[in-house]
């Protein structure tokens, strides 16, 4: 495990909200996607789950998944409880010699009964096959209003819409080196008045014990007024910066990360929106520059912002 004696001159942040002591703390700080890379422990797993913020979080694709499969489970549930009712508490309902067909015909019924949609050749007769149907209507209003909500918050949930390269460089910058990351939006937003901040977490010998400590890394600019192409943040490495005496080799070897806090205004949302996201020592290219990712297009009218290059570098030496 490598660790550092760090620069001097460096300036430190104490105000990150990490714990300093790098025996306790596992991995890294910031996960590439923005979230946090801790596990809460000690209260029941129910209590600390927000099943709201975890439905709004989900892919497109499994948070569909969930809709239909819940839309499916409950409908054999309560087809199931028909079934074992008696299919001829159903009026309407015609009965088969085939087990599986008068179940497929109570499924069936049962998603008119969830949904209220009632096509009326099939209605429950008796308490019993009326008190489930009732129960069953019930439940469909509050889950469709529930799912509803949902959609809905997926769709006006305020989302930074930005992409941050894969890896950060290291960077010939006006006669010396310069750590370097890139970002771009990625969709059809408007976003002003962006303002980016970057932290450096090392874990670095002091007085003979290692421990976590945070810097702040200047930037060249750290406020733009628009964000419509992509913004490079970069942060020269000078004699006072914590990343002065550092070599490829301390990259490739060491334990570090560099934190990125995005926070921009978008006008689709009328608010603003934030992004984060971190690069492990391990994920910073020594000597490379970005390549240019936008260019006129042929009539030269427009300008067009290649969003598959935001990865794209060419090495090169350092002096």
């Amino acid at each position: 495990m490598a660790f550092y004696k760090f620069n001097k001159n460096a300036r430190t942040d104490e105000n990150t909200g990490f714990g300093t002591n790098a025996s306790i703390y596992g991995g890294r700080f910031i996960n590439k996607n923005g979230t946090a890379n801790v596990v809460k422990r000690g209260v029941h797993f129910m209590n600390r789950t927000s099943w709201y913020h975890k439905m709004l979080e989900l892919s497109h694709v499994n948070f569909l998944a969930v809709i239909f499969s819940f839309y499916f489970l409950i409908n054999i549930l309560f087809a199931l409880l028909y079934y074992f009712v008696g299919v001829e508490n159903l009026q309407g309902f015609r009965s088969s010699t085939s087990e599986l067909i008068n179940l497929g015909n109570a499924f069936f019924f049962s998603t008119q009964t969830f949904t209220t949609v009632g096509y009326g050749h099939i209605s429950p007769v008796g308490f019993l096959a009326s008190t489930i149907a009732s129960i069953e209507a019930l439940i469909g209003l509050l889950s469709f209003g529930i799912v509803t909500g949902l959609f809905f918050g997926r769709f006006s949930k305020p989302t930074a819409y930005i992409k941050f390269s894969e890896n950060a460089l290291i960077a010939p910058y006006k006669g010396g080196k310069a750590l370097m990351m890139r970002l771009s939006p990625y969709k059809n937003t408007n976003f002003t008045d962006a303002e980016a901040k970057i932290t450096l977490g090392m874990i670095v010998e002091e007085n003979g014990k290692k421990t976590n400590k945070f810097f702040s890394l200047d930037l060249e600019m750290t406020k733009i007024n628009t964000l419509t192409l992509s913004w490079t943040l970069v942060h020269p490495i000078t004699n006072e910066s914590p990343l002065y005496n550092l070599s490829e080799t301390d990259f490739k070897n060491g334990e570090g990360e560099v934190l990125v806090f995005l926070k921009t205004f978008d006008d689709m949302f009328s608010g603003v929106v934030s992004v984060q996201t971190s690069y492990l020592f391990n994920e910073i290219i020594y000597g490379a520059k970005f390549d240019i990712m936008y260019a006129e297009n042929n009539s030269k009218t427009k300008t067009i912002l290649h969003l598959d290059k935001i990865n794209s570098y060419t090495k090169c030496k350092i002096d």
